[in-house]
C-alpha cells in the first residue's frame, strides 16, 4: 500500500535499524555553545540563531583545522539523523584528509512525523524562512567558529535532505559555493505536501528553462555566479523516480546558461556514469552521476582505499564513495579543480563605514588582479566599483541590508563571494498606511486639489478625492508620502 508522499521518501524500519544502535552514542554528546566546541569530535553546538526551523546544529571538525577552510554542511534523509549520517557517509575521512568542517542539520519527529526535512514546504525552504534560514545561520555560527573561507561553502543531502540541498543552492546562491543532490529532487519542485508524491515518483513535464526559472525565482534579482552542482540517481530508485535526476540536471545546466548536451562522460566503479556539464569558460559545472541498479539511497564504498568511504546500514547503498567524487567535483582535494580556483578570491575585509537614512558605505582590501568589484545587497547586484569601496544609496530608513562583494577580473569574470556584512540605515522604519483617499487626506498624508487627490511630499497623484479609490501611502521622512501600492 503505497503511503503518503512524506513517508515514502523512507520506511519506517529505517528509524529501528538505522537510528536505534546509535542512540547511545548521541546520548554521550552534550551540547556545546560555539565558543567551547573542540576539534576532532562529532557534538552538538547550541545557540546558533534565533533558529526559526526549529532545527539542532551538529558538527565535525579535525584537529588543528586551520582558518580559511572550507565549510560542509550534510543533511541527512527521513528517518535519519545527524549522528547516523556522519558515520555512515564518509565525510568525516576527507574532512580529517583534506582539512574541512562539516555541519550536519538535524531535523526531528516535532517538525515532520518521519524526521524529514520540508523540502516541500514554501513557508519552511525558501529563503529566510524556516528550516532554510536555521541552515544559514548554523553556516554563519561555524563560519564565526572556524575561520571558514566564506567562498568554499558547499552542501549536500540525502533524499529529503537531497530536496532541500536543491531549494537551499536557489534560495542562497551567495552562500554556497557548490551542492550535491543525493537521490533528491530539482528545487521548489513541489511548494505543499499534496503536490511531494507527484515530484517522487512522475515527470513534471517542465522544459530546462521552467525548471530554471523555478531556481532563479528563490532569490529574484540574484546575478551573482551560480553554485556548481553534482546529482546522484540510482537507476533503480523506486522511491524518487530517475527522472528526477534528468530534472535536476535539466534546472542547473539552465541555470548557468549551458545546454544539457554533456562535455564529456565517462564510467566509475560501482557502474556508474559520470557526465560533466561545462560552462562557457570550459570549466564543469554540473556533473550528473547515474549508479546503474542502485535503489534510493546515498552511494558508499566501504574499505580503505582513496577512492573508497563509509558503510552500509539502511539506505547507505555499497556502490561507489560519493562523498570522495564529489568532494573531488568540488575541488575540496586541493586539485585545483573546484569552483573559483581559476577565478580571483573573495575580497576580505568588508566593512560597512557609514550609513545614512537612505544610503549605507562599505570598504574592502584590494585583491590582485582585480579590474573591478561588484556589490550586491541581499543577493541582488547592485553597482560596481573600480576603487575598494562603494555607496548603496536609495535604501529605506531603519532597514537592515545584507552585503557581500566579489572582483572581477579584466575578462569579466566575476570571482568568490565576500562574507556577507550587515549595514543597517538610521533612522524609524517606513510607516506604510493603506486607506481611502477620502482619509488619507483627513489624516494628513495627502491633499486634495481640484477634485483630484495627491501625496503630501511627493505630489504623486491618487485619483479622484473620494471614498471608493484606495491606496497604500509609504512615509520615508516627517511629512513625505509615496505610493507604495505594490508592496511597502
Amino acid at each position: 500500500m503505497r503511503s503518503t508522499p512524506v513517508r515514502t521518501l523512507f520506511r519506517r524500519t529505517a528509524l529501528a535499524a538505522g537510528l536505534g544502535a546509535l542512540a547511545a552514542g548521541l546520548s554521550l554528546v552534550g551540547p556545546l555553545t560555539p565558543a567551547a566546541a573542540a576539534t576532532g569530535t562529532f557534538q552538538q553546538v547550541t545557540n546558533f540563531g534565533s533558529n526559526p526551523g526549529n532545527l539542532a546544529m551538529y558538527e565535525y571538525a579535525p584537529a588543528n583545522l586551520p582558518t580559511g577552510a572550507p565549510l560542509v554542511v550534510a543533511l541527512h534523509g527521513c528517518t535519519q539523523s545527524a549522528s547516523d549520517y556522519h558515520s555512515h557517509s564518509g565525510w568525516q575521512k576527507f574532512a580529517d584528509q583534506w582539512g574541512f568542517a562539516v555541519v550536519y542539520p538535524q531535523t526531528g519527529t516535532a517538525n515532520n512525523s518521519l524526521s524529514c526535512f520540508s523540502w516541500f514546504d514554501s513557508t519552511k525552504d525558501t529563503r529566510g524562512k524556516g528550516e532554510a534560514a536555521s541552515v544559514v545561520q548554523m553556516v554563519d555560527t561555524a563560519v564565526a567558529q572556524y575561520g571558514s573561507d566564506r567562498s568554499r561553502i558547499y552542501v549536500t543531502g540525502l533524499s529529503a535532505g537531497g530536496g532541500m540541498t536543491a531549494d537551499l543552492l536557489a534560495d542562497y546562491p551567495d552562500v554556497f559555493a557548490g551542492g550535491a543532490v543525493d537521490s533528491g529532487l530539482p528545487a521548489q519542485c513541489a511548494t505543499t505536501q499534496s503536490a511531494a508524491s507527484g515530484c517522487q515518483y512522475s515527470n513534471q513535464n517542465l522544459t530546462p528553462k521552467q525548471w530554471g526559472d523555478k531556481a532563479r525565482g528563490s532569490d529574484p534579482g540574484y546575478t551573482g555566479p551560480w553554485p556548481r552542482v553534482a546529482i546522484w540517481q540510482g537507476t533503480s530508485d523506486t522511491t524518487v523516480a530517475p527522472v528526477n535526476g534528468t530534472e535536476l540536471r535539466d534546472q542547473w545546466t539552465d541555470v548557468r546558461g549551458i545546454g544539457q548536451t554533456a562535455s564529456s562522460t565517462r564510467n566509475l566503479t560501482g557502474g556508474t556514469t559520470e557526465s560533466i556539464y561545462d560552462d562557457s569558460a570550459g570549466k564543469p559545472a554540473v556533473a550528473l552521476f547515474s549508479v546503474s541498479g542502485m535503489a534510493h539511497g546515498l552511494a558508499v564504498n566501504p574499505g580503505s582505499g582513496a577512492d573508497q568511504c563509509g558503510s552500509t546500514g539502511t539506505y547507505y547503498l555499497d556502490h561507489i564513495c560519493s562523498s570522495y567524487y564529489t568532494a573531488k567535483f568540488w575541488g575540496l582535494d586541493g586539485s585545483g579543480s573546484g569552483t573559483g580556483s581559476n577565478s580571483l578570491p573573495a575580497p576580505s575585509g568588508v566593512t560597512v563605514t557609514g550609513t545614512t537614512d537612505t544610503s549605507a558605505s562599505l570598504s574592502w582590501n584590494a585583491v590582485s588582479g582585480a579590474a573591478s568589484y561588484d556589490v550586491y545587497r541581499d543577493g541582488t547586484k547592485v553597482g560596481s566599483a573600480t576603487g575598494t569601496s562603494y555607496t548603496d544609496t536609495g535604501l529605506s530608513a531603519g532597514t537592515s541590508y545584507r552585503y557581500t562583494v566579489a572582483a572581477v577580473d579584466s575578462t569579466g569574470a566575476v570571482g568568490a563571494s565576500s562574507s556577507a556584512v550587515t549595514a543597517t540605515t538610521t533612522g524609524a522604519a517606513p510607516q506604510c498606511y493603506t486607506d481611502n483617499n477620502y482619509n488619507q487626506v483627513a489624516a494628513g498624508r495627502a491633499h486634495q486639489s481640484g477634485g483630484y487627490t495627491y501625496a503630501n511630499g511627493s505630489d504623486q497623484t491618487m485619483g479622484l478625492y473620494n471614498l471608493a479609490i484606495t491606496h497604500t501611502l509609504k512615509q520615508t521622512s516627517p511629512g513625505y508620502f509615496v505610493v507604495a501600492d505594490s508592496g511597502c
